[in-house]
């Protein structure tokens, strides 16, 4: 398999919540893989009782190559639909030039906003590294120095999220969806799809595109009631934070960067996919900034054979993987 933008709309009745425990009934249960190079979709599907039953795919990650979705279909049991939301994304803009150069425009916006908040986090990232080579005579002082920067940090991640979140509520209340006739079209038809399947699986590519195409269709309230198992970029877009990581790049260590909201259906997590690809998780100063940056959240690697399935109430099982304190991966202990 490869890897790598409110109006109303009709839905089936709902059926019984999946993994409701009496916490949080109406929760979707959420499941997140690791990478699927091997794939475990299956055995998922399986376990949840969905053998043969229908279920929708969102592979608008994948861009052009979204109809190359054999493999998954086939592992999914064949009783499958593609939303294609990226292609569907494309009619839109075509039949709607205006709403597409007003989207161009806040695409350009927001790359610039990018662009800054990451100069300025660099800027702070090198203040953490300096002060943890300075050699302290009185350590008691270079530790609360080091945490006004992380706390600076920690700002300027907020703030920068709550602006992107700025940006998409003024475009929006520029071009309501239902005003715009080829969009509510096109929302009706995924509303159609969704409306006869019974889990949704999303796949991994261009988290930008993905959360954008989602966004766009409005696909998180019409799956609120059912399973959804995601991997890679998938997993990243189910929750309400998106960070771009890549300790590895050709360049040399990317800093970790928010980059946007995402579907807000697991809170409090931050997805690490491929974490033993793309970060120094031998660097435990580094892991332990990282994780620090995002607490109270969750900083969850998914690495090749995990599988987190977060319950209807939002929890992460025990003995899920996150980073911890010291910078090590550990395994998750909910408290009582």
């Amino acid at each position: 398999m490869p890897t790598e933008s409110p109006g109303r709309t009709a839905t089936a009745p709902a059926p019984e919540p999946a993994g409701t425990d009496g916490h949080g009934a109406g929760r979707p249960r959420v499941v997140l893989l690791g990478p699927q190079r091997h794939p475990t979709v299956d055995t998922v599907l399986r376990d949840l009782g969905l053998c043969g039953r229908r279920v929708g795919m969102v592979t608008a990650g994948w861009r052009e190559r979204e109809p190359e979705d054999e493999l998954l279909a086939d592992l999914v049991g064949g009783n499958a639909v593609n939303l294609r939301l990226w292609h569907r994304m494309q009619q839109v803009w075509e039949a709607d030039p205006e709403l597409a150069e007003a989207d161009t425009r806040r695409r350009a916006r927001l790359e610039e906003m990018q662009e800054l908040y990451l100069r300025g986090l660099g800027h702070a990232m090198h203040a953490v590294a300096d002060l943890a080579e300075h050699h302290a005579r009185h350590p008691d002082l270079v530790e609360a120095a080091r945490d006004d920067a992380v706390r600076i940090i920690r700002r300027m991640d907020t703030r920068h999220l709550e602006r992107v979140a700025e940006v998409h509520a003024e475009f929006w209340g520029a071009w309501p969806p239902h005003e715009r006739p080829a969009l509510a079209e096109a929302r009706a038809q995924v509303a159609a799809d969704l409306a006869g399947v019974e889990a949704l699986v999303v796949t991994g590519g261009h988290v930008g595109v993905l959360v954008g195409a989602m966004h766009l269709f409005n696909v998180a309230p019409q799956v609120a009631h059912l399973p959804v198992i995601a991997w890679g970029a998938g997993a990243m877009a189910l929750t309400d934070r998106v960070v771009l990581f890549h300790d590895r790049a050709a360049h040399g260590p990317a800093v970790a960067e928010v980059f946007t909201g995402g579907l807000g259906m697991v809170h409090d997590v931050v997805a690490l996919p491929s974490a033993r690809d793309r970060l120094a998780l031998g660097d435990r100063a580094r892991m332990a900034l990282l994780q620090q940056r995002f607490a109270p959240a969750r900083c969850v690697p998914l690495d090749e054979r995990v599988r987190v399935e977060i319950d209807a109430g939002g929890r992460l099982p025990d003995g899920t993987p996150v980073l911890g304190e010291d910078g090590a991966i550990t395994g998750w202990r909910d408290q009582p």
